[in-house]
């Protein structure tokens, strides 16, 4: 009878840390860089319904009861995840068929959304604070539909290993755009003014301003590429009507 074997059991050796360099270069991805890009086109559009279009309100001299009701502009943040699996399910004419789905709904919200914002720089607080209530809501609408396609865009096209650092640059870029359509705008009004410009129409002209950066994001969905995944769940439903998939 041979004596059992003492020999401990050798582990597994663990693998070394990656470095900096190698913890840095996730986000040089070109699907992060996408994904970093549309973050900054779904910030943008937030506070031109909300804090800056109130500024803009109380410097037209529009009264404080009216602008606290401008509150209630925001409701579509928070109520998008009623028409998300719509979003997921239907497709937009022409736009699926020449882009796919995810971008195809990414071109047709941010064409929208920049005409909401257009819209809404043609507006007159003073004058017509029922139009602006409008354009604001429609610019919240469209923002909102974006940020929806946009997640699920990021959480398709990345891989696992990417998802983390894709979250982080969607979230930086987002605050980044919120700051210039806040900030920005703001600087971009006192700038036209100090050309002579008069205040309407400096509002007007740093409204139109933030709908042209929307492109960024219009440039970006072009550029990219339609996910794997979405390609394939598109082939599976293509017999299926459409709200059979809601």
């Amino acid at each position: 009878m041979t004596a059992p074997d003492a020999t401990p059991p050798t582990s597994a050796t663990p693998a070394p840390a990656p470095s900096w360099r190698e913890a840095w270069a996730v986000y040089l991805q070109p699907r992060v860089l996408i994904v970093l890009l549309l973050g900054f086109s779904s910030g943008l559009p937030l506070a031109l319904s909300g804090s800056t279009l109130l500024v803009w309100m109380r410097e037209s001299g529009v009264d404080l009861g009216t602008i606290g009701l401008f509150a209630l502009v925001g409701t579509p943040y928070t109520l998008k995840f009623i028409w998300a699996p719509l979003v997921d399910a239907l497709h937009v004419p022409v736009f699926t068929r020449a882009f796919g789905r995810r971008r195809g709904w990414l071109v047709f919200s941010q064409l929208l959304l920049i005409g909401a914002i257009l819209l809404l720089a043609l507006t007159d607080p003073a004058r017509s604070p029922l139009f602006v209530a409008l354009g604001a809501l429609l610019v919240a609408t469209m923002s909102s539909t974006q940020d929806i396609v946009v997640d699920a865009f990021r959480v398709e096209s990345l891989p696992e290993s990417e998802q983390a650092a894709g979250m982080a640059s969607y979230v930086a870029a987002y605050r980044i755009g919120m700051l210039i359509s806040t900030a920005g705008v703001l600087f971009l009004v006192s700038a036209f003014e100090g050309t002579g410009i008069g205040r309407h129409a400096a509002w007007m002209w740093g409204y139109v301003a933030m709908a042209g950066l929307v492109l960024i994001g219009t440039i970006t969905a072009l550029v990219a590429t339609e996910p794997e995944q979405s390609v394939r769940a598109e082939a599976e439903t293509r017999g299926e009507a459409a709200f059979t998939r809601v």
